[in-house]
């Protein structure tokens, strides 16, 4: 029987692997196709078909008629909102859900591009530009600053409890910290200059469908 999902994505990309987190969390059946940036398949036809943007990830719902969403937390949303009844991961009041759409609006537009643009000039520009560097990785330190400033009061962003708001932060908090906060100015270590943020980060790794994803995220980059 084929999966109920496929996930359009690939092997590098924070925001495919957050999608897998959720996906898991929901005890869903899906299939990841990994698109090759190299060759150019997220910008081919038969790909920008289903996303006009030509980025990644892209959800399809083969049991919803084939319904396609694409920006990763519009898929976050879509997927508690069609298959979290309980609230699992997520939060039903209306008022808790517009926090929590809160947090995803400000994980897509403060973490991610901010840290993208770090990624960007550290490994992909064509010259070294120090001051670029430099002026991404003091948005890093702020954002991790607002997180710190609400996770030092209360152990998880929305409602109490674990949602997919917090979960939407993983993947990119894992490349900062292991990756792109090398040598920042002015940053003395994770646990030391952000002990709130670590704990919360690490109990965020330590769940099963975290754990799972990463696994399968470091087999399919040896492969």
């Amino acid at each position: 029987m084929a999966p109920q999902f496929t996930l359009y994505t690939h092997k590098g990309g924070p925001n495919g692997w957050k999608t897998a987190i959720v996906l898991e969390e929901l005890g869903l059946e899906y299939e990841s196709i990994y698109l090759d940036f190299q060759k150019g398949e997220q910008k081919a036809p038969e790909y920008t078909k289903f996303n006009p943007n030509g980025r990644i990830p892209t959800l399809i719902d083969h049991s919803n008629n084939d319904f396609v969403v694409w920006e990763s937390n519009a898929i976050l949303t879509y997927l508690v909102d069609k298959y979290d009844p309980e609230g699992k991961i997520s939060v039903k009041g209306f008022e808790e859900k517009i926090h929590q759409l809160q947090w995803l609006f400000f994980q897509s537009s403060g973490q991610g591009p901010y840290f993208g643009q770090v990624s960007w000039f550290q490994f992909f520009h064509a010259e070294k530009i120090p001051s670029a560097i430099e002026r991404y990785q003091k948005e890093i330190l702020r954002v991790f600053g607002v997180l710190e400033s609400v996770l030092s009061k209360q152990e998880w962003l929305v409602g109490g409890k674990l949602t997919i708001a917090d979960l939407s932060f993983i993947p990119w908090n894992v490349l900062a910290v292991n990756v792109l906060l090398k040598d920042a100015p002015g940053y003395n270590g994770f646990e030391q200059d952000f002990p709130a943020l670590h704990k919360w980060h690490n109990a965020l790794l330590a769940r099963e469908s975290v754990k799972k994803v990463y696994a399968i995220k470091d087999a399919v980059s040896k492969a």
